[in-house]
């Protein structure tokens, strides 16, 4: 089986991570530094890769979603040296590197776009999606995911040009195969140069209409116009699967064996079967982000929706991934946040994500219950917090840098930090919670320990039930003859849940709760009794 099958993978968003030069900044060498925190050591977390927000030059318009040079290391972050010094010394912790492929758009002062803009007759003219105006006006209705309209009037040359996101993020045109040469040259690159994957951003906006037909809009729905919008036109065109199957290709010649998982954009609350789509019959994405435990209440029969609903219609042929958390969205623990019950919740969550049938995704931070924090006004780094605030604040709460011990910078730098310091990082703190072997932190390890030595929780089959109540989600992992079961009680209250007859409960692996505290005859008559806001799980 492939590693990306079988890995625990960690985001990581490099700003946030560590800073080694006290610039208040995270950095490159940050990230080596706290290498052993993640695995390589007995006292580690035991992940088995890092995905890396993008580490890219950009003038940081939107913090390294604009890139200015995909060949090149950003000085806040460090130079290729550095680069190659993480891959080895993660490579020598058998951690795999991830990279982010922000390639939908460049930067405003991406070469490529600088020569684009520079007259009607530039070569590299048609490498952006430049059009006249139609009467004066844009070309089309299409509207900027940041707000806005997506297209930007260039004076100098008297064409607008397209972009999804930020005016200074022009979309590369993908309909022309120089665009697609100059990028799979460069995804070579960096394969040479030994990286493990791509992490490949809103994948599914890459191709747009060739007529540039307007899209309709809803009457009534969400509070941004863009939200009113029916993104038939600019998203999601035949024509991008054609691209992934190319890029498999080139991904799948290499050796060992290299990955790719995609973003892929939708609108709320989303659906699995989109994202399944861009995987092919395992031709295209190897992984693609199923981001609907990210909209979801904390209601076991919303997960056993979602995760039926993905295992069906992803098929027999593709691979499924999970994640609660990352830089885009609220951390869950936030969103799940509920007095005394939100760190059991948190347990609970963290059992399902290591124990469910798939690739977990896991965001810096979250192992330890860190939540999303307010960001002063005055302190809004995120451009879509500058813009829209006090309606959205952005995604800096998601951003705070990590909490590694009690003091007052929180071991994260000794300058002035690039967002403000985690609150309650004199509790909530990585050095706090190693000590206590009761803490978040070593559920997490624990977990991912059990799955390193269960193969059955690495790649086995997976069936799956819901109590009579709805309140509790179980399940079965099968490999071989090993078989793991999992019970995760989503209520404050007591349960009692019957499971078929034939599953063999023998051996408490793990539990939340204080065990052993069932009764063998409850077992013996295919009845668990689980307490409030339990997780645990059996071996046979």
């Amino acid at each position: 089986m492939v590693w990306w099958k079988e890995a625990v993978i960690y985001q990581i968003y490099p700003r946030s991570f560590q800073d080694s030069n006290g610039d208040g900044i995270g950095d490159l060498q940050g990230i080596i530094d706290r290498l052993d925190y993640l695995a390589g050591s007995k006292d580690s977390l035991g992940i088995d890769a890092i995905w890396l927000s993008p580490v890219y030059p950009s003038p940081m318009a939107d913090f390294g979603y604009d890139i200015s040079d995909y060949e090149q290391i950003d000085p806040d972050f460090g130079d290729l040296a550095t680069f190659k010094r993480l891959l080895k010394e993660a490579h020598k912790r058998d951690i795999k590197i991830i990279m982010d492929l922000v390639v939908n758009h460049t930067s405003h002062l991406h070469p490529w776009f600088i020569e684009s803009k520079s007259s009607k007759n530039s070569p590299k003219r048609d490498w952006y999606i430049w059009k006249e105006p139609v009467h004066g006006r844009p070309p089309n209705n299409w509207l900027g995911t940041f707000g806005g309209l997506a297209w930007e009037f260039d004076k100098r040359t008297g064409e607008y040009y397209y972009h999804s996101f930020l005016k200074e993020q022009p979309d590369l045109n993908w309909r022309n195969p120089e665009v697609e040469d100059a990028i799979f040259k460069m995804i070579r690159f960096w394969l040479e140069m030994g990286v493990d994957g791509f992490r490949l951003d809103v994948v599914n906006l890459y191709v747009k209409d060739e007529f540039l037909r307007d899209n309709i809009s809803y009457f009534m729905k969400g509070p941004r116009p863009f939200d009113k919008q029916v993104h038939t036109y600019d998203r999601d065109r035949p024509e991008m699967h054609g691209i992934l199957r190319r890029l498999r290709k080139l991904l799948d010649s290499y050796e060992p064996a290299r990955m790719s998982v995609g973003e892929v954009m939708q609108d709320f609350p989303g659906n699995v079967a989109l994202p399944a789509t861009y995987c092919g019959r395992n031709d295209e994405l190897h992984l693609a982000f199923n981001f609907m435990f990210l909209f979801s209440p904390w209601k076991a029969e919303k997960y056993f929706q979602i995760v039926r609903d993905f295992e069906s219609a992803l098929g027999e042929d593709n691979w499924p991934n999970y994640t609660l958390s990352n830089h885009d969205f609220p951390r869950h623990i936030t969103r799940y946040m509920n007095g005394k019950e939100t760190i059991p919740r948190a347990r609970i969550a963290a059992v399902m994500m290591l124990t469910l049938r798939g690739t977990p995704f896991l965001y810096y931070g979250e192992e330890i219950g860190m939540e999303r924090q307010k960001v002063a006004r005055k302190e809004i780094q995120d451009p879509v917090g500058k813009k829209y605030w006090p309606f959205h604040p952005g995604r800096d709460p998601e951003r705070i840098p990590m909490a590694w011990d009690s003091s007052e910078k929180s071991g994260f730098t000794t300058g002035k930090p690039w967002l403000p310091i985690y609150t309650k990082s004199k509790e909530v703190n990585v050095e706090t919670q190693k000590e206590d072997k009761s803490s978040l932190f070593y559920t997490y390890k624990k977990l991912i320990a059990i799955r390193k030595d269960r193969k059955s929780l690495r790649k086995g089959n997976l069936k799956i039930h819901l109590s009579k109540d709805k309140n509790v989600l179980f399940y079965k992992r099968k490999e071989g003859k090993e078989e793991t079961y999992i019970f995760l009680n989503f209520s404050n209250q007591d349960a009692e849940v019957s499971y078929p007859r034939k599953w063999n409960l023998k051996d408490i692996l793990f539990s939340t709760a204080p065990r052993p505290a069932y009764l063998k005859q409850d077992l013996e008559d295919g009845f668990l009794h689980l307490f409030p806001n339990e997780a645990i799980i059996f071996g046979n």
